[in-house]
């Protein structure tokens, strides 16, 4: 089975991350997409992330119902800060007849010769990259990683955007699923 892995916050999960990933699923050879939610990103605050398990939580109602598509706690049990080459390892041993590829956006990819063991992921894992917003895909890996432009459609939507409208008391209707938006609103997140 081919899985696309989708690394990120997810704080909160919006449609920008969901039209990625459904895009990944219905135009690649992938059979799956994993939404990796990571507890603590390296390159990230984490001061300003809400708790890991409502972030996951909020992915699982996001994809509810979605064939081909998996909210994974998988870095919640690993060592954090939360390094993709160690979640590709652990991954690597646990679904040893699974095939996994990354998905992520220009910006990714292009740091990521900075990121932890880089040289071990882009000589083992094939990388679909999608183009953020005023970044161009820049080749990062020399040639070596088998890379796949995809070309899914963008949204201008942020989640930094989304926490300060919440924040401001503006609608995040419309950014996030509705079942996303009640359950923000419901627990008092990101005021």
């Amino acid at each position: 089975m081919k899985i696309g892995l989708y690394f990120g916050s997810f704080n909160p999960i919006h449609h920008g991350h969901l039209i990625i990933a459904n895009y990944a699923l219905q135009h690649s050879d992938l059979d799956q997409v994993w939404f990796i939610v990571s507890p603590q990103n390296p390159f990230k605050e984490s001061a300003s992330l809400l708790n890991e398990y409502h972030r996951l939580y909020l992915v699982q109602i996001a994809i509810e119902g979605e064939k081909g598509l998996r909210a994974m706690d998988i870095e919640f049990r690993l060592p954090k800060p939360s390094y993709t080459a160690n979640t590709l390892i652990y991954l690597q041993e646990k679904y040893p007849d699974f095939q996994f590829s990354l998905i992520m956006g220009s910006d990714s990819y292009r740091n990521l010769p900075k990121w932890k063991n880089a040289e071990y992921i882009i000589k083992n894992y094939p990388i679909y990259v999608y183009r953020r917003a005023g970044e161009e895909i820049v080749t990062a890996t020399n040639g070596d990683a088998p890379t796949k432009i995809m070309e899914a459609p963008l949204l201008q939507i942020s989640a930094t955007y989304i926490r300060e409208n919440v924040k401001s008391g503006r609608s995040i209707r419309f950014l996030v699923p509705e079942k996303v938006s009640e359950e923000i609103e419901r627990n008092g997140y990101y005021k």
